[in-house]
């Protein structure tokens, strides 16, 4: 049900006037990345955006079908950039090695989303929804980890899914503390440095010496 409701939304959200829903958008993330996720509302965000209540009610329905949305949108943004890096790379390390920087400079660029993410949204409640899926991501991930433990570069005597939930937790956390430590350091430019830490955990220990 969750999901058919996110469909109707993201198809009625078009007929927003942009101005409109450029403030709901900005709404949503400041709100929601500030705020605990059980104590912000849909009203809340109405007055941030300066929408009526009874609008963002009928385009949306929940405070969940209003954040998802966005969320999707925002990933969906993500996975596009980087299927757009990753054009012309042919090596498999240099491929994960793009992959991991453009996550992190994106949530570095976009730290409201970062925060919702991984610090204010309860994920039994996102993965609930479909958006949590993120198939094309996800998928994307998965070939190019099964790929490398196809060819014996990356380590293949555990699924590449834990490789994946490795990887992932790995940005999460690195975002986590960067914000604990108030956002002294860019981790853009520490991504090489956190790459070989990656790099290093994924791979096949032999790969590099018989090569």
């Amino acid at each position: 049900m969750a999901g058919n409701e996110n469909q109707r939304s993201k198809t009625m959200f078009q007929d927003l006037k942009p101005e409109v829903y450029e403030r709901l958008e900005k709404a949503v993330e400041e709100i929601f990345s500030s705020s605990d996720f059980h104590k912000a509302s849909m009203r809340d965000v109405a007055r941030k955006a300066g929408v009526s209540f009874s609008t963002i009610y009928q385009y949306y329905g929940s405070k969940e079908n209003l954040l998802f949305s966005f969320v999707d949108k925002w990933l969906g943004m993500l996975t596009e950039r980087i299927i757009d890096h990753l054009q012309g790379i042919e090596d498999l390390k240099e491929k994960m090695r793009k992959v991991l920087w453009v996550q992190i400079n994106y949530y570095e660029k976009h730290p409201g989303l970062a925060k919702i993410l991984f610090m204010t949204l309860p994920m039994k409640t996102w993965m609930a929804d479909r958006t949590f899926q993120q198939k094309k991501m996800i998928n994307l991930y998965l070939d190019v980890l099964k790929k490398g433990q196809k060819e014996g570069i990356l380590n293949s005597n555990v699924r590449a899914g834990i490789l994946l939930d490795f990887m992932l937790g790995f940005v999460q956390r690195s975002f986590f503390m960067w914000v604990s430590r108030g956002q002294k350091e860019s981790p853009s430019e520490q991504a090489n440095l956190l790459f070989e830490m990656v790099w290093r955990a994924i791979s096949n220990p032999g790969y590099e010496s018989e090569k």
